[in-house]
């Protein structure tokens, strides 16, 4: 049973239908939508600070998401993937956003929606990512512009599967 846990009298609020893997630790402030899904060893940690989570939301096995103490938050759309092993530092993702696997994103950073962030990217703080773009790199910039083939067959088909794959765990 995945570990919620309550800290500062604050505990985890998720809506319908999430899926929570075994291991998943979801402490403190902490606010989701319905249709999310935590997969294995993945720590959301409201603990400092407040992380907001909208719907149809997956945070893949090994992402880590955290804040600045009083400082900065989290906050994240609806729609949106993080790949396995990524770390959200009090960054703000829009909607319909792919984070892919081991990306690294900083402090106050910005996502705008229909965008994706390259796999080992990492976004430097105060990074603000422009809607309907891929970024990438060490540090991530613009490589160039989304295509609606890409937003259809990468952002809201990696969606899809996780509440598919989610479904398979609730059997």
């Amino acid at each position: 049973m995945a570990i919620f846990k309550k800290i500062k009298g604050i505990s985890p609020i998720y809506g319908k239908n999430c899926f929570f893997a075994d291991n998943a630790a979801i402490i403190g402030d902490v606010v989701m939508g319905d249709n999310c899904s935590i997969w294995f060893g993945t720590v959301v940690r409201g603990d400092v600070n407040s992380i907001k989570i909208g719907n149809n939301v997956n945070i893949q096995d090994g992402a880590v998401l955290h804040c600045l103490y009083k400082k900065s938050i989290i906050e994240i759309g609806n729609n949106v993937s993080i790949g396995h092993n990524a770390t959200i530092h009090g960054a703000k993702i829009e909607d319909n956003v792919l984070i892919g696997m081991g990306a690294i994103i900083l402090d106050y950073s910005v996502i705008g929606t229909n965008s994706i962030i390259a796999a080992g990217s990492l976004l430097l703080e105060k990074t603000k990512v422009e809607p309907n773009s891929i970024y990438a790199g060490v540090p991530a910039k613009k490589i160039k512009k989304i295509n609606p083939k890409q937003l259809n067959e990468m952002i809201k088909k990696i969606a899809d599967n996780y509440s598919m794959y989610a479904s398979w765990f609730k059997k």
